[in-house]
């Protein structure tokens, strides 16, 4: 298999790179239905509709050495339930043949052990997979020279990396490179900051990035600054997104710059920008540029209780806040 070419700094030991180069991508799932299909966007299950499991592991527990060790690492079997093909794919794992050394392999990387229950929660396809498989996805990130700590954070905030091949990791790596103009530790801060965003959809985040260059209007610079600080933005529903820009650069006279600055805002659900906004506008200190007196920043507007918002930005009561939410 042809090594993977990447545009930014390798450094793979020998026997690093005999590995790497034997890594056997995993095919791909012809049905893309189907329940045990690697998932690209991982809040598709963290938002699972709240239904009755179809599937219910309870009559199993009593019997099954293997439920009650997942129990006993804290995994959620009621979650793994409501999620389609996965209580079978679960019930015909045996603990000290199938999963022992995984979880052995993950705890080995760094993840403590009482993540191991919310990793598994997460993504129990992961005992799919072949040790060997993951020890080269691992090998990989160390070529790129993340560090162990690095590596750790990854793997744990991103339960679903070690699913997919260093192939498709480093297309993804170099696609961010490339279309931000990151420098390789730059690519390093993304993905330990946001690894979710590099395994998710992309098409997706390309159209984020359209969206955020071409219909809101930022620079390329702009954009690449934005990433670093809140790639959260690149994982957000178009549609809200586009919502609160235009409530804060329109309504509130925001400027680029200003965003660029301070672009947290934008994770803040509209009603509260809304509400804070009106609510300083209404008390005289809707003020948001720093060169000027009683300046509140972005950040304070949105951060925090509504309680700290009224006592320690809006310097009024309670009372007076809930009085003035009764007339919008």
């Amino acid at each position: 298999m042809p090594s993977v070419k990447s545009s930014w700094p390798v450094r793979f030991s020998g026997q690093c790179l005999r590995r790497f180069c034997t890594e056997i991508a995993l095919p791909q799932p012809k049905n893309e239905d189907s329940p045990l299909r690697i998932p690209e966007n991982h809040e598709d299950i963290e938002r699972a509709p709240n239904f009755p499991p179809t599937f219910n592991f309870a009559s199993y527990i009593n019997k099954s050495p293997t439920l009650q060790q997942l129990l006993n690492l804290g995994v959620d079997l009621y979650s793994i339930e409501r999620r389609k093909g996965l209580p079978q794919f679960v019930l015909k794992l045996d603990f000290e043949r199938d999963m022992k050394h995984i979880i052995q392999f993950l705890h080995d990387q760094g993840i403590p052990p009482d993540h191991l229950g919310r990793f598994i929660t997460k993504n129990p396809l992961i005992f799919k997979e072949h040790s060997d498989d993951l020890a080269v996805r691992i090998n990989y990130l160390e070529s790129k020279m993340f560090t162990k700590e690095q590596i750790a954070r990854i793997v744990d905030k991103n339960p679903f990396w070690l699913m997919f091949s260093t192939q498709r990791i480093d297309k993804r790596l170099g696609f961010f490179q490339k279309s931000f103009s990151l420098s390789g530790q730059e690519v390093r801060e993304l993905t330990c900051t946001a690894p979710r965003l590099i395994t998710y959809s992309m098409e997706h985040v390309r159209r984020s990035t359209f969206s955020i260059r071409e219909e809101m209007g930022f620079e390329a610079a702009e954009v690449k600054e934005i990433l670093l600080k809140v790639p959260k933005i690149w994982m957000m529903n178009h549609d809200s997104l586009m919502e609160r820009f235009e409530y804060v650069h329109r309504s509130m006279a925001i400027s680029h710059d200003q965003l660029r600055q301070d672009p947290h805002i934008l994770l803040s659900r509209l009603y509260r920008i809304r509400q804070r906004h009106e609510f300083l506008k209404f008390l005289g200190k809707a003020q948001y540029d720093p060169k000027k007196d009683l300046y509140v920043s972005l950040k304070n507007l949105v951060v925090g209780t509504d309680e700290e918002f009224v006592l320690n930005i809006a310097r009024s009561s309670i009372p007076t806040y809930h009085s003035f939410l009764k007339t919008l």
